[in-house]
């Protein structure tokens, strides 16, 4: 596919991000007081020039829940996204102009077309209707559901209003499209608890369905669901076996790492790279070897989002060796507490 964001390999890659990553530095430096605070209590002068992604300057992601971090003038300001807020941590605030609130979707939508193809196909929803009609309190898995929707049509929620499957919802919706291409969309544990069971039991055929899914593990690891098992389990139970994960965060959004067709590793689309840093030295780790997560994108031009460190445990399995070109890795879970706190520590001076 011409179109395709999951083109360059490793050493393209670098060297197109490198120059425009640079630019976006100086760019975030110029219109934001306090990017251009951090960076010089860091010691990096203005104009500098990097020679690889890992010299780029990070940011701990936390700091979007404690500071406001903008690279445009209040009155540009067209949406503010928030997270959903973890215990004692309140919640990160990202500010959108009108072009950057544009660039998002159409860049996610890119990147998804990878596996959806471009038309946009009937979509199950593994939610209820009633997570997007209270606006006011409206949710992270709200945004995720809303922001989804884009991509398909005919849309159909697998439970009802009072969190229920419905089970005649999710047959009449596979009487009608499922002799077809279709979208499956949820979170990880409800697809399992929702989907997966409600399919099994009532032997649903969902062959012709691609499944997108996303959010933590923990749940399903509780009960000896990884991934290999959850792809198995599908495949077998239902005749579901296009299934993707991804990887994706508020504070670069608009930027999702995809799991490819065959399944446990994520990739990177052309405009976004990773880099697992050792949580002793913050040096970058090589293939094989578990550390902390850095999430590199070029599309936050509107906030200083482009460079940052997760608080997330991952591993690089390979280079160029993969489903699509540059790195393949998977996420391992989260930090310990301590140690999340610890990195962000690191900067705790800088924005006094």
């Amino acid at each position: 596919m011409s179109d395709s964001v999951f083109g360059r390999s490793q050493v393209e890659r670098e060297s197109a991000l490198l120059t425009e990553l640079t630019e976006l530095t100086e760019h975030h430096r110029a219109h934001s007081v306090q990017y251009d605070r951090i960076l010089a209590s860091l010691g990096i002068e203005r104009g500098r020039k990097f020679d690889r992604l890992a010299d780029l300057p990070w940011l701990p992601v936390r700091m979007f829940k404690t500071h406001d971090l903008k690279s445009i003038p209040d009155d540009e300001v067209f949406k503010v996204l928030t997270s959903s807020g973890t215990t004692g941590a309140g919640a990160s605030r990202i500010y959108l102009d009108k072009e950057a609130a544009a660039v998002q979707p159409r860049m996610l939508g890119a990147t998804l077309r990878e596996v959806l193809g471009g038309k946009r196909l009937p979509m199950l929803m593994i939610d209820t209707i009633s997570i997007i009609k209270n606006r006011r309190s409206f949710s992270a898995r709200g945004a995720g559901v809303l922001g989804m929707a884009n991509f398909g049509r005919a849309h159909v929620y697998a439970l009802d209003e009072n969190d229920q499957p419905d089970v005649e919802a999710v047959k009449g919706f596979l009487e009608k499209h499922g002799g077809e291409p279709f979208l499956i969309f949820g979170f990880t544990f409800m697809v399992w608890q929702y989907l997966y069971e409600v399919a099994k039991e009532h032997k649903l055929d969902l062959s012709n369905g691609i499944l997108i899914h996303s959010g933590g593990w923990k749940k399903l690891i509780d009960i000896a669901v990884d991934n290999s098992e959850f792809r198995r389990r599908f495949a077998e139970d239902t005749g579901l076996t296009q299934i993707h994960n991804y990887y994706g965060m508020i504070e670069q959004i608009g930027t999702v790492f995809l799991e490819g067709p065959s399944g446990n590793s994520l990739y990177c689309p052309d405009f976004a790279e990773v880099i697992i840093r050792n949580p002793d030295t913050w040096e970058e780790q090589p293939v094989g070897e578990p550390g902390v997560i850095e999430v590199i994108s070029t599309l936050p031009r509107s906030y200083p989002g482009h460079v940052l460190l997760t608080e997330d445990l991952g591993v690089v399995h390979g280079i160029d060796d993969g489903d699509w070109p540059g790195k393949r890795f998977s996420v391992l879970g989260r930090l310990p507490r301590a140690e999340a706190r610890g990195c962000s520590d690191t900067f705790s001076g800088a924005v006094a």
